[in-house]
Formats: structure tokens, sequence, C-alpha cells
């Protein structure tokens, strides 16, 4: 169990993967991506988040990427000290001057990870989390912490922030200051904890089939 992680709702994982294994992944999936006769900007976005369009992929769209988020269930279960599942993963593409704004998660994101897989400058952007803990997840996107505490991570290719989504707001204070950069999110929820219904997204595909 991660002591800094139960005690202020997030922790460092330095080196989670090898920079080899994610660089193979992201190289896999641009490469799947374009056989299928789609580019990566196919699959642009904005949300209340971001300050202008991010290129982002969901594990739904891309299966393999559920190969890291499950493989790495046991290895985040141990630092949270909890019986895991997965729920969902997606990956996001930033550009030079991209910000995300301070927000909190919705109920699959009990316990959450963001790795980074690649700089285009090889500049640090930290990811920063709020020490105050909420009840429940907040409907409201902020430009900082109002105040409140928070602690800052800067993460190399291969490190990870594990972070406690639904219950500690979080975000990026500064804008990205390289060219691009490539990161994961991978999110799992307790197996005996409150959430135990998102466990693999099931209500999230029950409301996207309509059901």
């Amino acid at each position: 169990m991660n002591d800094q992680y139960r005690r202020e709702g997030y922790a460092a994982l330095d080196g989670l993967m090898p920079v080899e294994v994610l660089h193979g992944f992201y190289t896999m999936m641009q490469t799947d991506v374009t056989a299928n006769g789609r580019s990566m900007r196919a699959f642009t976005t904005k949300g209340p988040l971001l300050n202008r369009d991010a290129i982002e992929i969901h594990a739904h769209q891309y299966p393999p990427m559920k190969t890291l988020l499950w493989g790495l269930t046991p290895r985040i279960a141990l630092e949270t000290g909890c019986d895991l599942l997965p729920t969902y993963a997606y990956f996001r593409l930033y550009q030079a001057g991209d910000v995300c704004r301070i927000h909190s998660d919705r109920l699959a994101c009990e316990h959450s990870v963001s790795l980074t897989i690649a700089y285009g400058d090889d500049r640090p952007w930290d990811l920063s989390v709020g020490r105050t803990r909420i009840d429940r997840p907040e409907n409201r996107v902020t430009d900082d912490f109002e105040g409140r505490p928070f602690g800052s991570v800067a993460m190399r290719p291969g490190d990870g922030v594990l972070y406690q989504g639904t219950h500690h707001r979080h975000g990026r204070l500064t804008p990205n200051p390289n060219s691009w950069s490539a990161h994961l999110f991978l999110h799992w929820i307790d197996r005996n904890g409150d959430y135990a219904a998102e466990a693999f997204d099931r209500p999230a595909l029950q409301r996207a089939a309509g059901r």
C-alpha cells in the first residue's frame, strides 16, 4: 500500500512502464489506425477541460489499449491496497500550449493513473492534484485550485501518477511546453467499494447502447 496515496490522494509512480513498451504501443496504434483507412485526426475532440481540440482514442475504439489497463491491474492494486477491477482507458495527444483545466472525474475513476508515453521536446509537464478530498464528483471546471492545497508531479516518459480521480480534483496548471505530448489515462474501481457497479465501464456502455 502506498502511504502517500492513502494520505494525500495521489502518488508518483516513477518508471511505471518501460519507455520502449509505450513507444511500441503508440507506434502500433498509429499503424493500425492508418491501416483501417483513418487518420489520427479523425479522433479529434474538445470538451470543457481543454482549451482547444485534442486527439483522443478510447479503449473501446482501440481494444489493444485494454491489454495495458488489465495488465497493470495487479500492480495498481498493490499501490492502492484495494482489490481492483478495471473500468476504462483512453489515449490523448496534446499540442503545444494545451491545458487541462482542474476537475474531478466520474465514479468509474475511483483509482486512476496518468501515464506519460512521450514528449515532442522532452520537457516534463506537471500533473497537479488537490490534497482536499471531496465526497462526490463536482460538476464544475476551474483554471486553478481556488486557494486549496495541491501537489504537482513532473513526469518523464514511462512515469505515472496514481490519483483518486473521483475524490480529488486534478489537472495541468501550465500550458504544454512541448510541440506535442502523448499520454494514457487508466481507471479502476474497488471491487468491494461503493462504485463496484462501474467495473468494465458497464453503465457507460449501457448508456451508449441506449439501454
